[in-house]
C-alpha cells in the first residue's frame, strides 16, 4: 500500500491513476494513522516551498513523514516534494525543509544561461550519477522525463541522476530509504511508470 500524502498541495490523483497503471494499491491521504499503516510514502507538491512547508508543519504531517523515514520506510518525495526532503530552500526567503536530504533548494537562475527560459519545463534526459540506483531498475541513462521547475537541489552529496539545461540540475537525489524526483515520473509515460514501478518494489 502505497500513501500519497495530502496536504493540500500537489497534482494527487493523476499520480494515484499511475500507480494504478502499473498495479500498485494507492491512496490519497491526509490521516496520520493511514500514512503509518502504509507500506511506502510519496510526498507530491505543486507550488511554493514556504507555503508547502507551513502547510506540512501546521497538519502535522512533515512530523509524520520525518519519523516513518527514520523507521526505514521508503519514502519518495515529487517535484516540490523532493525539495522539501532538503535541509533548507531559498525561494522567496529562507525555510526550513524536512533535513531528509542533505543540500538546499536554490533557483535556477543563477547556474544556467541567462537566455533560457524559467520555469524549466519540458522534457529532458537523465544522466545517472555513480551506482545506478533501484529507482532506475528499469530505465536506462538518457531516458527522458518531464519538468517544471525554477528551483534545483544544490551542495547535496546525494545526488542519483542530473539532467542538463545549459547546466547540470539535480534531478533526482537518493539518501537510503528516502528518494527525490525534480520531474514528474506520474507525467513521464513508460520511463516514469517504471521508476515508480521500482519504487514500489522496495
Amino acid at each position: 500500500m502505497v500513501a500519497i500524502v495530502d496536504y493540500g498541495v500537489g497534482n494527487l490523483f493523476s499520480l494515484k491513476s499511475s500507480l494504478e497503471a502499473i498495479g500498485a494499491s494507492a491512496f490519497v491521504t491526509s490521516d496520520e494513522k493511514e500514512i503509518k499503516n502504509a507500506d511506502k510514502i510519496i510526498l507530491p507538491g505543486v507550488g511554493a516551498f514556504g507555503d508547502a512547508a507551513e502547510k506540512l508543519r501546521s497538519s502535522g504531517l512533515g512530523e509524520v513523514v520525518v519519523s516513518e523515514a527514520k523507521k526505514g520506510k521508503p519514502i519518495m518525495g515529487i517535484c516540490l516534494g523532493m525539495q522539501l526532503l532538503f535541509d533548507k530552500s531559498y525561494e522567496y526567503g529562507e525555510h526550513e525543509g524536512l533535513g531528509l536530504i542533505r543540500g538546499e533548494i536554490r533557483p535556477i537562475s543563477e547556474v544556467i544561461a541567462n537566455d533560457l527560459k524559467i520555469p524549466h519545463i519540458g522534457w529532458n534526459a537523465l544522466d545517472f550519477v555513480g551506482e545506478k540506483s533501484r529507482i532506475f531498475k528499469y530505465i536506462s541513462n538518457g531516458d527522458f522525463v518531464y519538468f517544471v521547475h525554477s528551483y534545483y537541489g544544490a551542495q547535496c552529496d546525494d545526488v542519483i541522476a542530473t539532467s542538463e539545461y545549459s547546466a547540470p540540475l539535480t534531478a533526482a537525489v537518493e539518501s537510503g530509504n528516502v528518494f527525490g524526483c525534480q520531474f514528474h515520473p506520474e507525467k513521464s509515460g513508460n520511463v516514469g511508470l517504471n521508476i515508480l514501478r521500482a519504487f514500489c518494489e522496495l
